[in-house]
């Protein structure tokens, strides 16, 4: 099920605004076994929006899966060594549950 809830901007000093708004709207498909969440509208990050991401996968009840990453946002996660667990690469949690 689509959630497309991310601003256009996951920075340090709205980092814990944009967690709690998408965690309330996973809690409105919590029944769901997935949820998508559409990063294309996000323009704007710092290293902040990977730990709202990690918290949003670990919080997660069933599959969670965060599509259309910008480049700069999958280039970010991979400096941090944190690609394959936030996105579907090769390794990440996609190619674990198929």
């Amino acid at each position: 099920m689509p959630v497309d809830t991310f601003p256009g901007e996951i920075r340090l000093t709205n980092a814990v605004a944009a967690l709690a708004q998408a965690r309330g709207a996973l809690v409105s498909v919590a029944g769901s076994t997935s949820a998508s969440i559409d990063l294309a509208g996000l323009t704007v990050f710092d290293s902040a929006a990977l730990a709202v991401l990690a918290a949003l996968r670990r919080d997660a009840a069933g599959s969670l899966r965060f599509a259309n990453p910008p480049a700069n946002l999958r280039k970010l996660a991979a400096l941090y060594g944190v690609e394959a667990l936030l996105f579907d690469t090769v390794d990440g949690p996609a190619a674990a549950s198929s």
